[in-house]
């Protein structure tokens, strides 16, 4: 791979080097950290490629999604907290392959598949990863008001996870250039209402980050909100043309 790799973005990285670059950029990342450090993420990694390893995300594979929403904690949030990057790894673990995780158990697969996080990578992982991991929701209601009540409860108790969710956030919402059809306005719809929400939480004065990375991040939001609002207004306008 380049030597440049550390200077591109993310999305840039994905679309030129695939998989493979995405990797190359972590492994170099994880070397300011010292070994035991580096030696936690690299197993986290590998455990994430190895559940995920089947599962895949429009037109890539979902460890890709790990990666970038792992590197950008990382490099652009400014976040050196191995368990922060280490649950950003296995963020979705628990969510999508509960039983795989937690092997064979007669009880919850999902509480089973925490405390296989516990034990291998500490109690603060397994409850940053369950900050994150939504809830099985009700589908004869409204899914995505759900989505962020639930969104809004957790993270008001979990400052750190409010990172994890953002940078996955930014990642989905940047996914949207990529997606057509039907499907790009229900994305829009799900998330736009998540902006203002997420816009405050971050600027919560518990929430660990540098201001400029704050600001970084809440000018982020801003754009996706913009995105979001032209997105849903395009649709307007063509059911009314239709009409």
């Amino acid at each position: 791979m380049p030597a440049f790799l550390e200077t591109l973005p993310l999305h840039t990285i994905t679309a030129v080097y695939g998989e493979a670059g995405l990797r190359d950029r972590f492994s170099r990342e994880i070397l300011r950290f010292a070994e035991p450090d580096w030696r936690r993420l690299s197993t986290a990694l590998a455990l994430a490629s190895d559940l995920h390893r089947q599962d895949r995300r429009v037109s890539e594979p979902t460890v890709n999604h790990l990666l970038r929403v792992t590197l950008r904690v990382m490099c652009h949030y400014k976040v050196d907290d191995v368990d922060v990057l280490v649950a950003a790894l296995l963020h979705d673990s628990v969510e999508d392959h509960p039983a795989d995780l937690a092997g064979d158990t007669s009880g919850d697969p999902r509480e089973a598949a925490l405390g296989v996080l516990e034990a291998e990578f500490g109690a603060r992982v397994a409850g940053l990863v369950s900050a994150v991991t939504n809830p099985v929701y009700d589908r004869s209601g409204d899914v995505h008001a759900q989505y962020r009540a639930h969104v809004a409860e957790s993270l008001d108790r979990h400052p750190a996870a409010r990172i994890i969710k953002v940078s996955d956030f930014t990642d989905n919402g940047a996914g949207l250039m990529h997606t057509t059809g039907p499907k790009v306005r229900k994305l829009a719809r799900k998330y736009r209402p998540l902006v203002p929400q997420l816009r405050e939480l971050i600027n919560r004065a518990d929430t660990p980050l540098a201001a400029s990375v704050k600001q970084h991040i809440t000018a982020q939001l801003d754009r996706a909100d913009e995105r979001f609002a032209a997105i849903l207004q395009t649709h307007n306008l063509q059911v009314r043309a239709a009409s």
